[in-house]
């Protein structure tokens, strides 16, 4: 029968079917099923660098800080990861911007905007300037303000001008700089604070000021004259210091010889007035034992003087041609 009909067909088993179908799509299903497990763990796991901290926020609101190290957070879009570098030195530079910077806000947008500045005498003045900053409050950082870095330039750029325009250019220019840069950074902290941008504020340096393109060939011949005005003072100030010390060392010296020749003289006169008054006294005991001892000791210091010496009687008269005066007075001469 089934033979003799061509087109008879076997009945279809429906069980025989389903156990086929499953045969053929298993493995497939198991592959798709292990690449979404895998793909959920890879986009569950997060690395956070050592000089930062991760904010987790789970459907938009806050859930916790971790540290730095690998994580793991729900996928899918569930938890949600901003990595905020809390340890690194951040800047922002006004009127000028560095090539490759690693912080996108770093750099001025509008650097000649920036920089261009009124005084308080009413000159224009242009100032670059830095502002550094550390991420104090992660939290606060990521959800009290939209775009913290740029709000913190807004109040910079804001504090600055308000400091530039209560000096002159002068002081803007040559000697007040430090003091801006001292008024500048507590403004800007509390600006900082009152704004809740979980930054802190650490220093405030002016870079280049000069003033304008137009008007720089006179301030630098400004310059000029008060640098050779400095130059000649300090020349000055130099020889001042030369000859004033040396003289008034040689004063002292010539004051300290007179008084010091003055008390050598003094204790000499004292000495021998001490010196006569003892002979007085001795003489008044004993004239004539005195006065033979006054003669001997007196000729005792004058003799040895003479190169040669002669006593005769005063009667003797036969013996000077003897003696050879002339000789004697011609060494005598010679000595």
């Amino acid at each position: 029968m089934k033979q003799s009909n061509p087109n008879w067909k076997e009945p279809v088993d429906p069980n025989r079917t389903r156990a086929l179908r499953a045969l053929q799509w298993g493995p497939v299903l198991s592959i798709a099923l292990l690449i979404g497990l895998v793909f959920l763990v890879v986009s569950g796991f997060y690395t956070v660098p050592a000089d930062s901290v991760g904010v987790v926020q789970r459907f938009g609101n806050f859930t916790e800080t971790t540290g730095s190290g690998g994580h793991f957070k729900l996928p899918m879009g569930i938890d949600t990861v901003t990595i905020v570098p809390t340890l690194r030195q951040l800047k922002l530079e006004f009127g000028f911007g560095t090539a490759n910077a690693t912080n996108p806000h770093q750099n001025s947008p509008e650097p000649n905007k920036d920089k261009d500045m009124v005084t308080g005498d009413l000159n224009s003045v242009l100032v670059e300037w830095v502002v550094q900053y550390r991420i104090d409050d992660p939290k606060t950082f990521v959800f009290e303000t939209g775009d913290p870095e740029d709000t913190l330039r807004a109040a910079s750029e804001a504090a600055m001008r308000e400091v530039i325009g209560d000096r002159t250019v002068d002081e803007v220019i040559t000697f007040g700089r430090a003091e801006i840069e001292s008024a500048v950074t507590p403004l800007i902290q509390e600006l900082s604070k009152r704004y809740k941008l979980g930054i802190s504020v650490s220093l405030v340096q002016l870079k280049n000021v000069v003033p304008p393109v137009e008007v720089q060939a006179a301030f630098n011949d400004v310059n000029n004259a008060q640098q050779e005005k400095e130059r000649m003072l300090n020349q000055a100030t130099g020889e001042y210091n030369k000859v004033i010390p040396k003289a008034e060392g040689e004063a002292k010296k010539t004051i300290s010889e007179a008084e010091g020749y003055a008390k050598k003289r003094i204790n000499e006169a004292q000495g021998n007035a001490e010196y006569f008054t003892s002979l007085l006294k001795q003489y008044v005991k004993a004239p004539e034992v005195t006065r033979q001892r006054l003669y001997l000791e007196t000729m005792a210091e004058v003799l040895p003087r003479m190169s040669q010496t002669i006593i005769i009687d005063e009667k003797a008269s036969q013996l000077v041609p003897l003696l050879n005066l002339g000789r004697g007075n011609a060494g005598a001469g010679r000595n």
